[in-house]
């Protein structure tokens, strides 16, 4: 009897302290994390974006495989600090610093070069214009060691007390690619 008591009350114990868990996990900032922590360890869906910017991207075909492998560096040095949140109700937004590289502003300086140096950038039998200008690019890139801060507001709604995060902006995508413009 006293065996069947202490079973049934790890079981009990159990099932609170799971419970408790999956709690103390649904809240808006634990949401945000997580879906923050699927760029750093490149989670399938977050892979799965990237193929779709990639692929619409502007890049030859030729330099598009290592557009991605920047953008996945990118994602992999994504770092970012909790800076608020706020719930009302069913309702959170969730204040986020990140620090991302700053591929912004080497694009404008390489389309700066590019404009100041056209003569540069012109065919060939072994490039076209196109993807002498994706090479520099990509270079550009791959040169990177300057960071950006932005600050991104995540809203989450609260649904079958769950939380759930609303659909990220375009313009907040762009600053988690370090991409956004001021």
């Amino acid at each position: 009897m006293v065996m069947k008591m202490k079973k049934i009350i790890l079981l009990i114990s159990s099932i609170l302290l799971i419970t408790g868990c999956n709690d103390m996990m649904n809240t808006p900032t634990r949401r945000v994390e997580e879906y923050l922590g699927n760029y750093q360890i490149l989670d399938s869906s977050v892979l799965t974006d990237l193929d779709t910017v990639v692929d619409n991207s502007d890049y030859s075909e030729k330099y598009k495989e290592e557009y991605k492998e920047m953008m996945i560096k990118q994602y992999q040095n994504l770092s970012y600090k909790i800076k608020n949140e706020r719930t009302n109700g069913d309702s959170s937004t969730v204040t986020v610093e990140i620090e991302v590289f700053d591929y912004n502003n080497a694009l404008d300086e390489a389309d700066d070069y590019i404009e100041d140096h056209e003569e540069e950038f012109v065919d060939d039998d072994n490039e076209s214009r196109d993807e002498k200008i994706d090479h520099y690019k990509i270079n550009a890139l791959k040169n990177v060691t300057d960071k950006a801060n932005y600050i991104i507001d995540f809203d989450l709604i609260k649904d079958n007390k769950k939380w759930v995060l609303e659909e990220v902006s375009d313009r907040d995508i762009l600053k988690l690619h370090g991409l956004y413009e001021d």
